[in-house]
């Protein structure tokens, strides 16, 4: 389904030191840098996987996106998507994709939400039967009847983000690739979206590259993730084995009848302590959560106890950590 082999993209930069006398120069004589986004990356989707594409700021996520959509053309190597090189023959391929930038829209901003999903029936000759079936569905499984005669730019962004999605899908593509479609969304919106993702891989096989910061979205959503970091492709395989590897931290919460807790248990650290009541972390290697819970029972006053996993965005971060991104 997709296929990326050696992918490199390499952006040319001017550089300019600030000031007039600077400015001036660089009319006459202009210096460059080169700035690697991708370093030779390669992997494969197959049909029906959702996967989830993380990394930081600037790893070379969106850049992948765009070169997977035919917007970009790598420096070097190659990519296929249903078989076809998506930046050598765009009409056919855009035919086969339906692509969601969270920062950037592809309604029009002062029309009426239906007014742009007739446009992009238009643009990608959509038969009209077709045309009104996906239109009515995607429009109660999103829920955007109360504002679909909304100009755009009167929508709040989670409903804006709802139309992207569906603006996206109107033609029926069998890839879609979302970048970041839940930045910035309220919970309802975004519990909206996930399952609207869900519902349609698994109805219709739909293909789905997710890039997100928000680790929610891929926990709900993605079995399998890929990292990338300065360019390059870090790590490949399952949340899960992510989960297992670092989550042998726990947090614990603690309500107590005393001032401070004043020596914890071994092998716990404390987060934070006041009020009666404390938040400890606690290294499950090295000591069973039974008996910190125990420890704490013997020596205070415990009135209730909570245990957690460590969140899923910390568990992240010692990923990245690991691999210095």
């Amino acid at each position: 389904m997709i296929t990326v082999r050696g992918v490199t993209k390499t952006y040319k930069v001017a550089k300019r030191e600030p000031g007039l006398k600077a400015a001036l120069k660089s009319f006459v004589t202009r210096e460059y840098t080169y700035i690697e986004a991708l370093k030779e990356i390669s992997f494969s989707v197959a049909q029906g996987e959702i996967v989830g594409y993380i990394g930081p700021n600037g790893a070379g996520k969106s850049t992948t996106v765009k070169i997977l959509s035919g917007i970009l053309v790598p420096t070097e190597g190659a990519c296929e998507v249903m078989g076809r090189t998506p930046w050598e023959d765009r009409v056919a391929h855009v035919k086969n994709i339906g692509v969601v930038f969270g920062q950037r829209s592809q309604l029009m901003w002062d029309l009426p939400v239906t007014d742009s999903f007739g446009l992009l029936k238009d643009i990608y000759r959509v038969p009209e039967a077709l045309y009104r079936k996906n239109s009515a569905e995607l429009t109660e499984i999103l829920g955007l009847s109360e504002f679909i005669q909304t100009p755009v730019r009167q929508l709040s962004l989670g409903q804006r983000m709802r139309c992207e999605i569906a603006a996206s899908l109107l033609h029926s593509p069998p890839v879609l690739f979302l970048d970041e479609p839940t930045i910035g969304l309220d919970a309802v919106s975004k519990v909206a979206v996930r399952q609207f993702i869900k519902r349609i891989n698994k109805e219709n096989g739909t293909t789905v590259l997710l890039t997100t910061h928000d680790m929610g979205d891929v926990m709900a959503l993605t079995d399998r993730v890929m990292l990338i970091g300065r360019g390059r492709i870090m790590y490949d395989g399952s949340f899960g084995h992510i989960q297992k590897k670092y989550d042998h931290i726990n947090i614990i919460t603690v309500h107590y009848d005393a001032d401070r807790i004043l020596a914890p248990p071994e092998h716990t650290a404390v987060i934070s302590d006041e009020n009666g009541k404390a938040v400890l972390s606690v290294d499950t290697l090295k000591t069973p959560v039974s008996n910190v819970i125990n420890r704490l029972a013997e020596t205070h006053t415990v009135r209730s106890i909570d245990v957690q996993p460590r969140p899923v965005e910390e568990i992240i971060a010692e990923l990245y950590k690991e691999y210095s991104i």
